[in-house]
């Protein structure tokens, strides 16, 4: 190794130690490393997701405006639980979802896929969020409306949440791998 090389490997971070030592196994490895990495961010950003979920469903419990026609076909409270059919429902999950999934794309773009992929990516990104969102907004009414009356009710949203997110991060991890986050060349001199 050469003067500089050891300079630049004793710089590196033990993450990005770890990154290299993955890559040199193969892309079987690396792909098993960056699921590990992602699904550590994915949980940290589970956290702040719930805290907001939870803290907006007290807030807002009382913001009973209706919701917009196309999102009132959606939303029926036959499918997602009487109550659920309003702003003060829907806007939690969907705000706590959309904070949380932002702040793990640029985490994960950094750290998961050393990506310097174009701020186009991310409005890409946010589209699929946005429709994602609204989906598993749908899904945790439906499945906070199956536990209602049961033993579990008080936490229904966080078990809603938990679930939405774990489907979100199959959804999320190859979009992102494959797609979005390409890792960035590496230039060779």
């Amino acid at each position: 190794m050469e003067e500089n090389e050891i300079k630049e490997e004793k710089k590196k971070s033990w993450l990005e130690k770890i990154d290299d030592k993955a890559e040199a196994k193969g892309s079987t490895v690396k792909t098993l490393w960056q699921i590990a990495k992602f699904t550590i961010i994915c949980t940290f950003t589970t956290g702040i997701q719930l805290l907001l979920v939870n803290l907006l469903l007290l807030w807002m419990k009382e913001w009973k405006a209706p919701l917009p026609s196309f999102l009132e076909a959606i939303f029926d409270p036959r499918y997602v639980g009487e109550g659920n059919d309003n702003w003060g429902y829907v806007l939690p999950f969907f705000i706590s979802n959309a904070v949380s999934n932002t702040i793990a794309y640029f985490l994960n773009k950094k750290k998961t896929f050393r990506s310097d992929a174009p701020l186009w990516h991310f409005i890409v990104y946010i589209s699929v969020i946005a429709v994602l969102v609204l989906v598993m907004t749908w899904f945790q009414g439906v499945m906070v409306s199956w536990m209602v009356g049961s033993a579990i009710e008080a936490l229904a949203p966080t078990i809603a949440s938990l679930t939405a997110g774990f489907i979100q991060a199959c959804v999320l991890f190859p979009l992102q791998k494959f797609v979005l986050s390409k890792e960035r060349k590496k230039i060779e001199e």
